[in-house]
């Protein structure tokens, strides 16, 4: 899945990726908006930049978000 700047998601797993941190089990089931999807890479396995609600901004791994359903 490609995610997109502004788009809603979910912190919903720990990542297989090396990046991951322990400090960022804290992080599962809290939600955000992708601030930096890098794009111009198009790279899934490139972290990209979410801010987290009251946990501030970060860069995570794809492989730990979902998208979260929007209804219009």
């Amino acid at each position: 899945m490609q995610f997109r700047r502004g788009q809603k998601i979910e912190v919903y797993q720990t990542s297989k990726d090396e990046a991951w941190e322990s400090y960022m089990d804290d992080f599962i089931g809290c939600h955000g908006i992708i601030t930096d999807p890098d794009t111009a890479i198009n790279d899934p396995d490139a972290l990209i930049e979410v801010s987290l609600q009251g946990m501030g901004t970060h860069r995570l791994p794809q492989d730990c978000l979902r998208a979260l359903e929007t209804h219009t």
